[in-house]
């Protein structure tokens, strides 16, 4: 696989790092119709989500070993794509075109991404952003071609998901239903372990300083900026200084001093020298791991016409009990 060098400026642009082989990939689908044959079955019912951490143990070995081995230590990228997933491509309806899109019916994608997020921790939610649902679509939608999110199709800045909030997500998933149909949009990734060498010390000091505000992203609506909990000042960086975690999005989080600015923007410059380019084919299932890793995308042109990109996303967190204050009743949906 080729790799960015740090330093350089060039994006390198990276196809799986393994995949299923058919005999493994047919075993998932088949696991993963049995969570969909009950003709009711919800993707956000605790019940359903139960049957889906049941069937993780099911799913072929060689999936859930790599996805353990990623848990435990998700390397220099902080990123794992595996190729092969099934998506149940004839039976795809078109891709949604409006906003908020979710899926709440379940389907052998929807399975698939739950029983990974399961084998990872526990799916996680806002409800906030796109209703509080567990798996989202992430696809263009008419007349929101320069909305900063997942509906829009210009770049998209790096960020973590969600560093705003107390309880941000340990991993996010994305499942790839279709390309877009010119090939060229693009998964922006850069991990903090690759950037961390190509920053001074000044910078690294600064940005381990709570000296900046990270805001809600625009996909939890213009209202959460007011209402959304405990924002406080923050630094981008923490925990361990030779292998800190990051929370930032680079399109709201602000620096509250003039050595935060010079730093935070010296940390784009090192995650742009460092960024990998992955480029989604259908079945393709990728891992962020959501504390080490940013990402982003690259622009690209939808059509409208029921064929468009289709991703669908889920949150995981590897601990729940520590956002219990946050979620009603013991789910899986944070409320504030």
């Amino acid at each position: 696989m080729p790799e960015t060098t740090p330093g350089t400026t060039q994006p390198s642009v990276v196809a799986a790092d393994w995949s299923l082989d058919p005999a493994d990939s047919g075993a998932s689908e088949r696991l993963a119709r049995t969570l969909c044959t009950g003709g009711h079955d919800q993707v956000d019912d605790p019940e359903w989500v139960a049957r889906a951490r049941d069937a993780w143990e099911d799913l072929p070995l060689p999936l859930r070993r790599g996805v353990r081995r990623f848990r435990r230590q998700s390397g220099p990228h902080g990123t794992l794509v595996i190729g092969g997933l099934p998506v149940d491509q004839a039976a795809l309806p078109a891709t949604p075109s409006v906003p908020g899109s979710v899926q709440r019916q379940a389907t052998v994608a929807a399975a698939v991404l739950t029983m990974v997020a399961c084998g990872l921790g526990e799916p996680l939610a806002y409800r906030a952003e796109k209703y509080g649902a567990l798996v989202q679509d992430v696809v263009p939608v008419p007349g929101q071609e320069t909305f900063h999110g997942n509906a829009g199709s210009v770049p998209l800045s790096f960020h973590t998901e969600n560093g705003f909030h107390p309880h941000p997500p340990d991993y996010v998933i994305f499942l790839c239903l279709r390309a877009d149909h010119d090939r060229i949009a693009g998964m922006r990734v850069a991990g903090i372990r690759q950037a961390l060498p190509l920053l001074t010390p000044a910078a690294r000091q600064a940005l381990s300083a709570p000296e900046f505000i990270t805001t809600p992203p625009p996909s939890f609506g213009p209202e959460a900026a007011t209402s959304a909990p405990d924002i406080e000042r923050r630094p981008v960086l923490s925990g361990a200084i030779e292998d800190p975690d990051i929370r930032m999005a680079q399109l709201v989080t602000t620096p509250l001093t003039p050595r935060a600015t010079a730093a935070l923007a010296e940390f784009g410059r090192a995650c742009e020298a460092t960024a990998r380019t992955l480029r989604l084919t259908p079945g393709d299932l990728v891992i962020i791991d959501n504390r080490v890793t940013v990402h982003g995308r690259t622009a690209f042109h939808p059509r409208y016409d029921g064929a468009d990109r289709w991703l669908q996303r889920t949150y995981v967190t590897t601990d729940l009990r520590r956002s219990r204050d946050h979620r009603p009743h013991d789910g899986h949906i944070l409320t504030r």
